[in-house]
């Protein structure tokens, strides 16, 4: 590879982080506003309806889908470091958000106090719980994932991508609706309904960007004349 190509790969490696830890800290800051998506009707389980889910679910397998890119391009030393940058953003903007709440509003401020604590006094304890959840699921997603490309020896990429993306999905939503649960930021109660919904639609968008994971390694790998399963070493 010249000089010019690894330049532009790892120009490309920062943008795609960056989009990770945008998705990331996203996801964590607007988790309190929930919504009822029903492409099938109304449906029950548990006596929760499928699909009330909180938006900040739809950042997530945006998250999955780039490292599992950067695992496939750039190595699953890269893709960890991705992650552990990502959490690393998401404390520090909720230590930002804190330091906000601690400083009092004036008469005119368009957001007074009782309102911001009320949109963000519960994302640190969100945080928490998302990020313990989120640090497992992701850890487990790319060992997997390089699992499965070890094995299968660097075909079938369909294979990796939904195998690792189903069990850290199902790892990452049983953690965080527990935690959000035991800390009373939601009541249990809403468990089963939270955990089934959450589950499910991270699955079927798992399957949903299956096409575009095939498409960007295609782009990959004829821009950087890359063999099937070799990677691109930054260091």
């Amino acid at each position: 590879m010249t000089r010019k190509d690894k330049k532009l790969a790892f120009k490309v490696y920062l943008y795609l982080g960056a989009l990770f830890i945008t998705a990331l800290v996203v996801s964590n800051l607007i988790f309190q506003k929930f919504f009822y998506w029903k492409p099938f009707g109304d449906v029950e389980v548990f006596g929760a309806r499928l699909f009330e889910i909180s938006v900040g679910i739809l950042p997530y397998p945006v998250t999955f889908l780039i490292t599992d890119l950067i695992s496939e391009i750039y190595g699953r030393k890269k893709a960890n470091q991705v992650v552990v940058a990502g959490i690393f953003a998401s404390f520090f903007s909720m230590g930002i958000v804190l330091l906000g709440n601690m400083v009092p509003a004036i008469d005119q401020s368009p957001v007074d106090d009782v309102l911001y604590s009320k949109v963000f006094a519960l994302s640190p304890i969100a945080v928490l719980a998302s990020m313990l959840a989120y640090l497992l699921a992701q850890f487990v997603d790319i060992r997997i994932y390089h699992f499965w490309k070890g094995y299968t020896g660097g075909k079938h990429l369909w294979l990796r991508n939904n195998f690792s993306t189903f069990t850290s999905q199902f790892i990452d939503t049983f953690t965080v609706v527990s935690l959000l649960c035991l800390f009373q930021v939601l009541p249990w109660s809403m468990f089963y309904g939270l955990l089934i919904s959450g589950f499910v639609f991270k699955v079927m968008v798992a399957a949903v960007d299956t096409p575009f994971l095939y498409f960007f390694v295609y782009v990959f790998r004829r821009r950087f004349n890359l063999a099937a399963g070799e990677e691109i070493a930054l260091d």
